[in-house]
């Protein structure tokens, strides 16, 4: 039997994702993977070079499971909760931006 929680929505799932970010540092390394992440969508919508847009999931979540594996020590979300992770992702940016969350 699993341990893994279970969630009907993402409203459950967004207090999980946070205590999975509470080191400080971790969050800092989504926040600048995902503040690289539009600057690359910007940059290829801008100047036509799609091929830029390749990068986008290497440097989103190479920022994210450097600040998991080498600071917050624990899995990523993603692996068990791609969608919900992905959305968390953003929310948790949102809340960084609006100064919901410190970071």
């Amino acid at each position: 039997m699993s341990n893994d929680p279970k969630f009907s929505s993402f409203s459950e799932f967004y207090p999980y994702y946070l205590e999975e970010h509470s080191n400080p540092v971790c969050r800092r390394m989504h926040y600048i993977g995902s503040m690289l992440v539009i600057a690359v969508v910007i940059y290829a919508l801008v100047t036509a070079k799609f091929a830029a847009l390749l990068l986008v999931p290497v440097i989103g979540y190479g920022f994210a499971w450097l600040g998991h594996f080498l600071f917050e020590k624990n899995r990523p979300a993603t692996f068990k909760y791609p969608l919900y992770s992905l959305m968390g992702d953003w929310v948790m940016l949102k809340d960084m931006l609006t100064g919901r969350i410190r970071f």
